[in-house]
This record gives C-alpha cells, sequence and structure tokens, in this order.
C-alpha cells in the first residue's frame, strides 16, 4: 500500500498505533542504518515486528510451520521514485498457506484494518 508518509513516519505511526492496541512489540530494524554500517547505501527502508503472543501462540499450535511467519511483520520502504510504501503479508495469504481456519485467522486479522489506516 502507498503511504502518504516518510518511511520513518509510516512506522512511527503503525507502531504507535498498535502499542496503543496492547499489541506487542518485538522489534524495529532500520535497514538502511544497517547498510550504512556496512558502508552500503539504500533507500530508507524500515521493518516492525510485532504480534499478539496469545493469538500468535494458537496459530503455532495448531500450525506449527506457521511460526515461519509470526510474530507478525511490516515493512515501510522508499522506492526509486522516493514513493513510500507499506507491505506486508495478508492475513488470507498466511490463512491459505498455513490451512488455518476462519476461527484462528479472526483474531490476527483485524491489524489489517489498522495497516491500512496508518498510510492515509
Amino acid at each position: 500500500m502507498a503511504s502518504n508518509y516518510s518511511v520513518k513516519a509510516t512506522i512511527d505511526r503503525l507502531e504507535h498505533d498498535l502499542r496503543a492496541r496492547g499489541v506487542t512489540i518485538f522489534g524495529r530494524i532500520d535497514q538502511q542504518a544497517e547498510a550504512a554500517t556496512a558502508g552500503l547505501n539504500m533507500n530508507p527502508l524500515e521493518l516492525l515486528i510485532f504480534g499478539n503472543p496469545k493469538a500468535g501462540t494458537l496459530l503455532m499450535e495448531a500450525e506449527p510451520l506457521s511460526g515461519l511467519d509470526l510474530p507478525l511483520k511490516a515493512m515501510a520502504w522508499q522506492d526509486n521514485g522516493n514513493k513510500v510504501w507499506l507491505t506486508y503479508n495478508s492475513f488470507s495469504y498466511l490463512q491459505k498457506r498455513y490451512g488455518l481456519s476462519d476461527e484462528l485467522i479472526r483474531p490476527v486479522s483485524g491489524i489489517e484494518g489498522l495497516l491500512k489506516a496508518i498510510v492515509q
């Protein structure tokens, strides 16, 4: 999804809104800064790792391989045209990938609306 904000502001907004909803923030990685420590240049890119341990545990108990995609991640990045994007694996994709029931995916899928709202 296109974002109306900078990479940093997009991730700041997402982190703030997730924390306000009691979602656990496991980490935030500034990939551009990490590239700079290796003497490399790249466009701004930040990854936010977050989730709800209760909901995530239920998913991993039902399908342990879902742990490959949990905790959840969202990435804000700037393309070569200076446009900022917010990218994440959709919950319908995760549901299909791991064969998860509607009942199991419902508690985490509510985050999708928040992801869409923070870029506007």
